[in-house]
């Protein structure tokens, strides 16, 4: 055995086994949560708050009743509705983040790759941008009525804008000596935009992915407070409404979760997409 061959074996005895590295993260997440529990406790059993901020052993029974109980049965209206809502949540985000990505993909691509696209486009893109979603709300009211295309639209104007600058800057920052040695090789403009700048725009597409599905459950609940009448951010806003402190935060608690649910999903993705830079890092 060769000196080169026992470096690589000392180098693999001293990395840490997966199955314990794995652990050792799971561990480490749950510390964080524990604390905000801990500290949760303690305001919902003071005096200070007791009355005004339940307890999460509260919010745990109120959720699970959400969750589980039997719709109709009793005076709580929200027995059983928790899978409906979380569904009517989730579609709405879905289709108005899809929509979010069909658009926003193809023109970040074109105005990081056309000079002549990013003048047409980029200054409206930039000033549109800052425009809070909250403040399209009565627009899309006037326009949509309270029904589920108002809240598409705002899910969809949540994750555009996201997409569209990250997309732009990915596209922006393709190492120029790929595409000269492609266009040396013959390739045409939609060969090198298909073939060189959106696989090395890819990073970037996935921070944007990210950030803009961030941003279309925040604008789910925001739209779903005023425009329509189901889903998580009805139920928010109705449990607030009659006093129900209990529900709004296993509401929030729900949201949060969901968020983090289809992050994972949207990193999964990006994993099996990016194998290849998984590789190379390694």
């Amino acid at each position: 055995m060769n000196a080169s061959t026992l470096k690589q074996v000392a180098l693999v005895e001293k990395k840490p086994p997966r199955r314990s590295q794995m652990l050792k993260q799971t561990l480490l997440g749950f510390i964080v949560p524990i604390l905000v529990l801990l500290i949760w406790q303690a305001a919902g059993s003071s005096a200070r708050f007791a009355g005004i901020v339940p307890t999460p052993w509260q919010v745990a029974l109120s959720w699970y009743d959400w969750i589980f109980g039997s719709p109709g049965l009793g005076l709580n209206p929200y027995l059983g509705t928790w899978v409906s809502n979380v569904s009517y949540s989730a579609m709405r985000v879905f289709q108005g983040f899809a929509l979010a990505m069909l658009v926003g993909i193809p023109t970040g691509l074109a105005i990081g790759w056309s000079r002549l696209v990013s003048d047409m486009l980029d200054p409206m893109v930039q000033g549109l941008r800052p425009i809070p979603i909250t403040a399209w709300l009565p627009f899309s009211i006037a326009v949509f009525g309270i029904r589920d295309m108002g809240s598409i639209f705002l899910i969809f104007l949540g994750g555009f804008y996201a997409i569209v600058v990250n997309t732009t800057q990915g596209a922006r920052d393709v190492d120029r000596n790929l595409i000269r040695a492609a266009s040396m090789m013959g390739a045409t403009s939609s060969q090198l935009l298909r073939r060189v700048v959106l696989p090395a725009a890819m990073p970037s597409i996935f921070t944007g992915l990210r950030i803009g599905l961030g941003i279309a459950w925040t604008a789910v609940i925001v739209s779903e407070m005023v425009a329509v009448k189901s889903g998580l951010g009805y139920v928010l806003w109705d449990a607030y409404y009659v006093g129900r402190m209990d529900i709004v935060l296993a509401d929030m608690v729900s949201i949060g979760l969901m968020g983090y649910i289809s992050d994972r999903l949207i990193v999964l993705i990006e994993r099996r997409v990016l194998l290849w830079r998984m590789l190379q890092n390694h």
